[in-house]
């Protein structure tokens, strides 16, 4: 028996790795599985019991990203969003909380610790050595050390190390921006809890709990000067139909860290005040809908920014974010949210519309000051009015696919974040390239054995793996049809990568669930689902790799060498549609 006399309360572990990522939204998942899958020993840090943040079914946040079919997000995330579709096509989020996991626990590299809240930074000068961190469910206090540290926390928790950063929204002067306030303050766009509804057959009056908040028609008013200003607003909303709620949002006149208690507790009375204002109005406009989930946890949209070697502007993003060491992209609008939010009559935010794509720097994503710490997510360096349109999820795990690959590199080649971007920079767009990662103003070099090769499709040799500017890039094969690739003298041949079309226009593939709805979402009709390939060998077609049950865009295959000069790529399945569609097949 233990007791007190020969137990501890409090354990004491010590770990090290590579890389260390603290946080684990969207940013830091993706951070960590690119970091693992480069090599590098990675232990990633959540404070919640699940994986996901803003994403995940605590939150339920939309995954916001690029407008534009052409320019969705690819890469981890649409790896991750294929597969949630593949095992969890009615989009439920408890089962996408476990996508999320699933795609963290299948890489050996990483140590995942939930339910564990950094608290202290150790540096020595301007490097920091380790982190400690508590877990709160097993009563244990860690000490992590590695080389690199990636904070993709949202809220910065690695700033106890020193690093530069910023907290609200820059005057119009210092960068020359538009913006709809007058000069510098602290203040920042506001933290939101989010509804879901369920249709319903009957008809019940909603009894919100006792502190709950009352709302009337004159809080959702909106004044006819704003109609007329010729500007883009959003506002409140109080209709059921394809509504996200959003807009149930607070605190951007207090500190969205130090005041999340405050913040929260009045959330959650808007938030109950809402709906029995919707649900109970005279006008039935909710009458067969009912409640069926409300948030605990707020989403946040801002807190602080990290100071890099770039700070990224509203103007260099509406001039399309042309940068030489471009890592990620956005295309979201430049979503000014008002700190007054949900109190202020009338709009709630106001767009900027840049072009979609918009280049990210690599120069953004380390710290200025701090040689080894990287950060992903709304905490980038950007000015406030920059981060409004980087701030989305799907723009964050791009940006985390980008630090985590970048942490790997820094691993392999012993040296700093900011070398990286100096000395290695065309390894890391290239390898973010190899892993399905489009970088506005450039496109992917295929493989020189892919490039040499004759070929009916010589779209397949061109880089580009979606559609772009409404051309096709990709070759359409039915069942029992093939592509052939043939070359004037044998090749030694060891792999491939195939870049299948996961229909980047296909709706709903993302989380955005606004009601409880039994939609079973199919997957992309036209991706292959079973294919072969044949090499020519010793005079006749011989089969030397086969996939069956395919549910990925981006798909790898090794063997050991053969030398031929015809290869085919056979479709054998797809999806529902009569033919599938392929953008790329580099042969290696």
């Amino acid at each position: 028996m233990k007791t007190e006399k020969n137990s501890k309360v409090i354990t004491k572990r010590e770990l090290t790795g590579d890389v260390i990522v603290v946080g684990g939204g969207l940013s830091g998942v993706c951070a960590a599985v690119s970091a693992a899958r480069h090599g590098a020993k990675v232990i990633l840090v959540q404070d919640r019991p699940m994986l996901g943040g803003n994403a995940s079914s605590e939150c339920r946040m939309g995954i916001m990203g690029a407008h534009g079919d052409e320019n969705k997000e690819t890469g981890l995330l649409e790896e991750l969003q294929l597969d949630n579709i593949y095992r969890n096509p009615l989009m439920r989020y408890t089962l996408w909380d476990d996508a999320i996991l699933s795609l963290v626990l299948a890489e050996p590299n990483i140590n995942l610790l939930l339910n564990t809240s950094v608290q202290g930074v150790q540096t020595a000068g301007d490097t920091i050595q380790s982190v400690t961190a508590w877990n709160c469910n097993e009563y244990a206090k860690y000490t992590l050390t590695a080389k690199f540290f990636a904070d993709c926390s949202g809220d910065g928790i690695l700033r106890l190390s020193g690093a530069e950063f910023r907290i609200g929204r820059e005057a119009a002067a210092e960068f020359g921006e538009q913006c709809l306030h007058e000069g510098d303050d602290d203040k920042t766009m506001g933290n939101s809890i989010l509804l879901q509804l369920r249709h319903t057959d009957e008809h019940r009056p909603f009894i919100p709990p006792p502190w709950a908040h009352t709302f009337t028609d004159e809080d959702f008013a909106v004044p006819e000067s704003e109609l007329k200003d010729g500007k883009i607003h959003s506002y409140k909303r109080p209709y059921p139909d394809n509504n996200n709620f959003w807009w149930i949002e607070y605190g951007g006149n207090l500190d969205t860290i130090a005041d999340a208690g405050d913040i929260q507790r009045e959330l959650k009375a808007m938030a109950y005040g809402v709906w029995a204002y919707m649900k109970n109005h005279p006008d039935g406009r909710c009458k067969d809908y009912e409640l069926d989930w409300i948030g605990s946890l707020p989403g946040k949209r801002e807190s602080t920014r990290f100071i890099g070697d770039h700070i990224l502007t509203q103007q260099e993003i509406l001039d399309g974010g042309k940068f030489h060491d471009v890592v990620a992209y956005g295309g979201w609008t430049l979503d000014d949210h008002h700190p007054d939010a949900f109190y202020r009559r009338g709009y709630l935010s106001t767009h900027l519309s840049p072009p979609s794509p918009f280049g990210i720097p690599f120069r953004c994503l380390y710290s200025k000051n701090i040689r080894n710490l990287m950060f992903a997510g709304r905490n980038v360096s950007c000015t406030h009015l920059g981060m409004s349109a980087t701030r989305v999820m799907a723009t964050c795990a791009l940006m985390g696919q980008a630090v985590g690959t970048a942490a790997a590199l820094a691993t392999k080649y012993k040296t700093t974040p900011r070398d990286i971007g100096q000395s290695h920079l065309q390894e890391l767009q290239t390898t973010l390239e190899d892993d399905d990662v489009m970088l506005p103003g450039r496109w992917r070099t295929v493989s020189q054995k892919t490039r040499i090769a004759k070929t009916s499709m010589p779209q397949l040799q061109n880089g580009i793996d979606r559609f772009w500017k409404k051309q096709d890039n990709g070759a359409w094969i039915a069942p029992g049809e093939f592509l052939e690739y043939n070359w004037d003298t044998p090749q030694d041949i060891t792999g491939y990568r195939l870049i299948f079309d996961s229909e980047l226009s296909f709706q709903g593939k993302r989380m955005r669930k606004l009601e409880a709805l039994k939609d079973y979402k199919p997957m992309p009709p036209v991706l292959i689902r079973d294919f072969h390939l044949d090499a020519w060998i010793d005079g006749q077609w011989k089969t030397i790799a086969t996939a069956c049950e395919n549910f990925h865009r981006l798909v790898r295959i090794n063997h050991e060498t053969i030398t031929t000069n015809k290869i085919r790529l056979v479709a054998d399945k797809t999806w529902g549609a009569p033919k599938a569609h392929v953008f790329a097949w580099d042969v290696i």
